[in-house]
């Protein structure tokens, strides 16, 4: 057994080098990670399950195994019995004794996510694609020698003008009895004016669908009734496909390394989507046979691992998808267990790595209806741009990375209770005020140390900090630390050959985490914000443009940040602030719609085919405007509108960027 073992927790992202034999639960601690526990880790409790994660990670550069966790302990195996599964353990009691790659899953964590994907859908036309048909059926005679579905068809056709109607199978096997237990009454469902799907004994009132927006670090359903447009109930959880790969790539290239990795991968989704309907039906009072009809949109990835196809073609040029046409399937295809013939639509996607969620995004937005131009970006770890107006419209994708979730990020933790959500920091004595999710006090006001445990910084919080101290003269345009901004305050402190700004701690709580703002936190986002605003701006150039009239930020993300700050980082365009708006979860948004009015999939899939796909990777400009986009907030781009709205400091003379953000002596400094 080695002295050491490197470690990696998901879906956190941290990491480190272990003593060999120490507990899960201990390494967590040593490492700052969510891992909850009620006995103290003596093998009484289950709060503290984890889940080894089994293959090659070439992210981590490890290979993580079964074997290299002790084996079960008597607690273990008199808490798991039968259902004991190799790589469900006891944090507390499995010894690490190798490298190791652990998930710490959503019942697990004390700080659970808040899952903050939401829909707010407005005007629908309500014309699900499954609609209730009651029909009263003329009994059998000897003189009328015809079968029951028949007759049923045929009164479908008489009292609801339906022709030429299919039966799914399994109707047939519920035929006979609904009709007699229903005294030849029985409400039909019928999908798309097509197939038959389900029959039940006299009145039915109530049909549901859910619309579902699988993204790669989020998975948001909302179920609604089909009959009334309502939406009854919504929910979230983590995807757990995180613990093979935090962003799109990485999953790839799991697939790619571990043979059949991707049909793992399909079932954690499908797993866990199935939980999430349950959840959601489960809060509404519906029983998931009720559920009739489903709409899904997720990226080109979660798309096809969703479908069960192996994403490899995506992670190379020419990026090529199995299908970019909407897709129609029986639920059940999908191992969903809702009603037997419950049907599972899923939009089209437009480019490789421009999804279904982009084009459900663009469905709930609709620039293609506008005269004015329009940019949609779905900002996440693959950032999915649409450009353009009811003339002309561009996409493209932008490889962003999770820095804007909060990983790789020193402090950085996903949106959850305690994670600093908002800055703002004096110009003068270079003071912070925070607020944390969970906690509407700011952090120097009486309440907040009474109500508010701070447990990291998300990405909302992290793009404030970095604009505020950048608008403070800290952070210069080039995206170096300051060490003259020492003389100002005790906050910025060297680090290395670099310097950090001090944004949190507490001395009076031992377990209160130090938060600080480094070097490498600010050329992560700086790395994130520059190919996110070369995305757009490529597609500027070829709508042959230089200024937007409309931006709306779409995501989890995008529906959390201040877009003033997004603007002063250089994150999108120079736009009119007024015009810069969030859109929320926007692509849930267009699930919704879809799933209400079944003439929004005809409507996409036409729109979907006049979009013109930019790939970015063999565009030269890309790495031309990525690298002038690193500058905050650009290069060279004026930000007028900006500047109509904010004092922004003048641009760095002559600065080196590593040179210049090594600390120097204040002495020097002084003379």
């Amino acid at each position: 057994m080695p002295d050491t073992v490197q470690v990696v927790f998901t879906p956190s992202g941290k990491r480190g080098q272990i003593a060999a034999g120490k507990s899960v639960l201990e390494a967590a601690q040593q490492l700052g990670v969510d891992l909850d526990t009620v006995c103290g880790g003596r093998g009484l409790c289950d709060r503290c399950q984890i889940d080894l994660s089994a293959g090659e990670f070439a992210k981590f550069g490890i290979t993580s195994d079964p074997s290299h966790l002790s084996p079960p302990s008597a607690a273990e195996r008199e808490f798991f019995g039968a259902d004991a599964k190799p790589q469900r353990r006891l944090g507390c009691q499995a010894k690490l004794l190798g490298d190791a790659v652990i998930d710490i899953p959503p019942e697990s964590q004390a700080h659970r996510q808040v899952v903050r994907k939401r829909a707010d859908v407005h005007g629908i036309t309500l014309g699900p694609a499954v609609r209730l048909h009651y029909a009263e059926v003329p009994e059998p005679n000897m003189h009328e020698p015809s079968g029951d579905l028949q007759r049923l068809l045929d009164a479908l056709e008489f009292e609801w003008g339906l022709r030429d109607l299919h039966c799914d199978f399994h109707v047939l096997a519920a035929l006979q009895p609904a009709l007699r237990e229903g005294k030849w009454k029985v409400t039909a469902a019928v999908h798309a004016e097509r197939d038959v799907i389900g029959v039940w004994p006299g009145l039915k009132s109530e049909a549901f669908g859910v619309a579902v927006d699988v993204g790669s670090t989020t998975i948001a359903a909302h179920l609604c009734d089909l009959v009334s447009g309502e939406a009854r109930a919504a929910g979230g959880r983590m995807n757990p496909q995180i613990r093979f790969g935090e962003d799109l790539m990485s999953r790839v290239s799991y697939a790619m390394m571990n043979p059949g990795g991707e049909a793992d991968m399909t079932r954690a989704v499908r797993e866990a989507l199935q939980g999430l309907i349950e959840e959601v039906a489960g809060e509404a009072k519906v029983a998931p046979e009720d559920i009739l009809d489903l709409v899904l949109v997720g990226n080109p990835v979660m798309h096809h691992l969703l479908l069960g196809i192996n994403p490899v073609e995506l992670g190379g040029a020419p990026f090529a998808l199995a299908t970019d046409a909407a897709v129609t399937a029986r639920a059940s295809d999908l191992e969903l267990r809702v009603h037997p013939g419950a049907r599972a639509y899923l939009l089209p996607c437009i480019a490789g790595h421009v999804g279904a969620d982009a084009a459900a995004a663009t469905l709930s937005e609709a620039p293609h209806a506008r005269e004015e131009i329009t940019l949609v970006v779905d900002v996440g770890t693959n950032a999915e741009l649409v450009l353009g107006n009811s003339h002309r419209m561009v996409a493209a994708s932008s490889p962003t990375g999770p820095a804007f979730e909060g990983a790789q990020i020193s402090g950085g933790q996903r949106a959850a209770p305690g994670a600093i959500e908002r800055v703002r920091i004096d110009r003068e004595t270079l003071e912070p005020r925070f607020r944390v999710i969970g906690c509407e006090a700011w952090s120097d006001e009486k309440s907040f140390a009474e109500n508010a445990q701070v447990t990291g910084i998300c990405g909302s919080g992290i793009i404030e900090v970095i604009a505020e101290l950048f608008l403070a003269g800290v952070i210069k345009s080039d995206g170096v630390i300051d060490g003259a901004a020492a003389e100002k305050s005790a906050r910025v402190l060297p680090d290395g050959k670099t310097w950090c700004y001090l944004l949190h701690r507490d001395e009076k709580k031992k377990d209160s985490p130090l938060i600080r703002i480094t070097q490498n936190d600010v050329r992560a986002i700086q790395l994130a914000k520059a190919a996110l605003y070369a995305g757009a701006r490529l597609l500027m150039d070829k709508l042959g443009i230089e200024k937007l009239e409309r931006i709306r930020l779409a995501g989890a993300f995008g529906a959390h940040i201040d877009v003033k700050y997004a603007m002063v980082l250089g994150m999108i365009p120079d736009c009119e602030l007024a015009h810069v708006t969030s859109a929320g979860n926007a692509a849930g948004a267009g699930a919704i719609i879809t799933l209400l009015d079944k003439t929004a999939r005809l409507e996409i899939e036409d729109t979907v085919r006049r979009i013109e796909k930019i790939e970015t990777a063999i565009e030269p400009k890309f790495q031309e405007h990525f690298v002038d986009a690193l500058a905050i907030p650009h290069k060279s781009a004026a930000y007028e509108n900006l500047r109509k709205e904010v004092d922004l400091p003048a641009p760095s003379m002559g600065a080196d960027g590593e040179a210049s953000g090594r600390p120097r002596r204040r002495s020097r400094r002084r003379n």
